[in-house]
C-alpha cells in the first residue's frame, strides 16, 4: 500500500473510532509519554509593588468576610484561566485589614501562609491554636482543619498562600465546610504546638494522626537563626548556597505531604551553578536583591517578590548582597511516587 493511501486510511480509521469515544494510541503517544518533561508552565515574576496596590484597592471594594478570602491569585501565563502558578500548585496573596476576620472554614486542600507584611497582632488560628504572625513566618493549615484569620493590629497584614488545589482537583477529592461562627473556638495559645512537638522532644505517647507536621507555626526568627548559625561553617552547595527543608519533627519528612517548603541563604555575590529538577518551584524573596536566569529569561527580584521556575528548566541565582529565599514545590508527592529527578550539571 502506498504511503499516502495508507495515511488516508489511518486518518479515516481514527475519525471513525473517535465517534465511539475511542482513540488510537499511536496518534497521541508522543504527547502522552515525552522524552523529557514538557509543561505549559512558564517562568514568571510578580513584583510585590505591583500586587500590593491592587490588593489594597480590593480592600476598599469588599470586606474579608464578603470575599471569604480576599486573595489575588498569581496565575501562570502559560496556563491562563486555571488558577494555577504551576501545573500542580496554587499561589495567591491575601490581605486582612485591621479589625477584620476571614471566617472559619475547612477543606480537603492543604495550605500554608508565608507572611510578607504586617503582623504584630494579626493571626491565623488552626483547630483552635491561635498563631500570631510575623514577617517570614510559615504557618501550616493541614487538610481538614478548621482555620480562620484575624487582624487585631492597626496595620494591614499580607501573606503568600500556597495550596495543593490542582492536586486535589486532579483526584476529584475536594470537600469544604463552613463553620457556624466566624471564628472556630480558640483554645490554644501562640506557640503551643512548637513547644509540644517542635522542641526536639515529643509527648511520650504521641502517635501521628496525619502525615502533616503537628507544628502549626515555624517562626522566621528561629529559621533565620538556624540559617546564620550554619553559615558559620562557610560550606556552600554550588546549586543552592545553603538550603534547608521545613520538616515534620515526628518523622523528619516534609512538613506537609503535598507541599515541600524550603528556605535558603545565598551569600553576597554568590552565583549558583546551573540546576534543574522535575518539581516546578515557587520562590518568595525574604531578604536581599538579586536575579535569577531561567532558560533565556532573566528576572531581577527584591524583597516580597514572587517568581516561578517551571519543571526541568535550567536556572541559576545571582545574589547582589546576602539573600534569603523561601520556596515551595510538589517535591514530596514526586518523591513518594518515585518520579522526582534533578540535574546538577552545567548547561
Amino acid at each position: 500500500m502506498a504511503d499516502d493511501q495508507k495515511s488516508e486510511k489511518l486518518s479515516s480509521y481514527s475519525d471513525k473510532v473517535t465517534k465511539d469515544n475511542i482513540r488510537p494510541l499511536w496518534d497521541v503517544l508522543s504527547t502522552l509519554v515525552t522524552p523529557e518533561p514538557k509543561s505549559r508552565c512558564e517562568a514568571m515574576l510578580w513584583h510585590y509593588d505591583t500586587v500590593r496596590p491592587l490588593l489594597m484597592e480590593a480592600g476598599d471594594l469588599l470586606t474579608a468576610k464578603e470575599a471569604e478570602r480576599r486573595v489575588l491569585i498569581l496565575e501562570n501565563p502559560g496556563i491562563p484561566g486555571e488558577s494555577k502558578i504551576t501545573t500542580s500548585l496554587y499561589a495567591g496573596i491575601q490581605l486582612v485589614l485591621p479589625g477584620e476576620i476571614a471566617p472559619a472554614h475547612k477543606h480537603s486542600q492543604s495550605a500554608f501562609r508565608f507572611v510578607l507584611e504586617g503582623g504584630n497582632g494579626a493571626y491565623t488560628a488552626v483547630n483552635g491554636e491561635k498563631s500570631y504572625m510575623e514577617v517570614g513566618d510559615l504557618i501550616l493549615t493541614p487538610s481538614g482543619t478548621w482555620h480562620d484569620h484575624g487582624n487585631e493590629s492597626d496595620a494591614p497584614v499580607l501573606w503568600l498562600d500556597g495550596l495543593d488545589i490542582p492536586i486535589v482537583q486532579f483526584f476529584d477529592a475536594s470537600f469544604m465546610e463552613h463553620h457556624s461562627e466566624d471564628e472556630h473556638p480558640h483554645t490554644k495559645g501562640d506557640g503551643f504546638s512548637m513547644a509540644r512537638y517542635g522542641s526536639g522532644m515529643l509527648p511520650v505517647d504521641y502517635e501521628a494522626e496525619m502525615p502533616t507536621s503537628p507544628v502549626m507555626k515555624y517562626p522566621y526568627s528561629r529559621t533565620r537563626e538556624i540559617l546564620f548559625k550554619m553559615k558559620e561553617t562557610n560550606e556552600w552547595d554550588p546549586c543552592h548556597g545553603l538550603k534547608l527543608m521545613y520538616v515534620n519533627p515526628s518523622d523528619g519528612k516534609s512538613a506537609m505531604p503535598t507541599l515541600g517548603a524550603f528556605m535558603q541563604l545565598l551569600p553576597a555575590g554568590f552565583e549558583t551553578a546551573s540546576y534543574r529538577s522535575t518539581d516546578a518551584t515557587v520562590y518568595s524573596v525574604v531578604e536581599g536583591t538579586g536575579k535569577t536566569k531561567i532558560g533565556d529569561k532573566t528576572f531581577e527580584w527584591g524583597p516580597k517578590d514572587t517568581f516561578v521556575v517551571p519543571s526541568w528548566h535550567h536556572h541559576h541565582h545571582i545574589a547582589d548582597g546576602e539573600c534569603v529565599l523561601f520556596s515551595y514545590s510538589d517535591r514530596p508527592v514526586q518523591k513518594a511516587l518515585g518520579l522526582w529527578r534533578e540535574d546538577r550539571g552545567n548547561r
